[in-house]
């Protein structure tokens, strides 16, 4: 019964040990924002889940894109259902590796992030900059970037076209 009950209490050391590598999120934000001369649209999601390996420098940054809110319900509507498809395309997926990452520490300022941007069912290569504030127990992550909607294959019908922007500017604040 001793060794049962030493061997869980190093099991669970373990894992406690193994966790201590991985910083993580399930409450970051995320926004995009498309201005045209016709409307700005802009919509939030605070469920951003974000996971990055301290050994490794691996990271993963996942939302559901439901979760994106809108001021006007009938955009949010015609988000999920005509141009994202949340439907048959429910994730946003960002995953790849921190670029220098055996350099971070509390110095750290900003951070380059390279990976494959996966939206609507469409793969895209992409490197994001992110301000940082890094500690011991925990990283924090500032910044933006552009995104073209034509390189995720999300149809804009020629009704609203004049309304939507061709590129949406996508701000990020990740806790982790």
């Amino acid at each position: 019964m001793k060794i049962i009950y030493t061997i869980t209490i190093l099991l669970l050391f373990s894992l406690q040990i193994n966790a201590q590598n991985k910083f993580f999120t399930k409450t970051g934000y995320a926004s995009f924002y498309s201005h045209s001369l016709l409307e700005d649209i802009k919509a939030e999601n605070n469920q951003v889940v974000a996971i990055i390996d301290t050994e490794t420098g691996k990271f993963k940054i996942l939302m559901l894109m439901q979760s994106f809110r809108f001021k006007k319900a009938l955009m949010q509507e015609h988000f999920n259902e005509n141009y994202v498809e949340s439907d048959k395309y429910p994730k946003a997926i960002y995953s790849g590796t921190i670029q220098d990452f055996t350099k971070i520490n509390s110095n750290t300022k900003t951070l380059t992030f390279k990976g494959m941007l996966s939206i609507h069912g469409k793969k895209k290569e992409t490197i994001v900059t992110a301000n940082s504030v890094v500690s011991d127990t925990e990283i924090n992550l500032t910044g933006n970037f552009r995104l073209k909607i034509a390189d995720f294959d999300i149809k804009i019908p020629s009704l609203v076209a004049n309304k939507i922007a061709k590129e949406m500017k996508i701000d990020f604040n990740v806790h982790l």
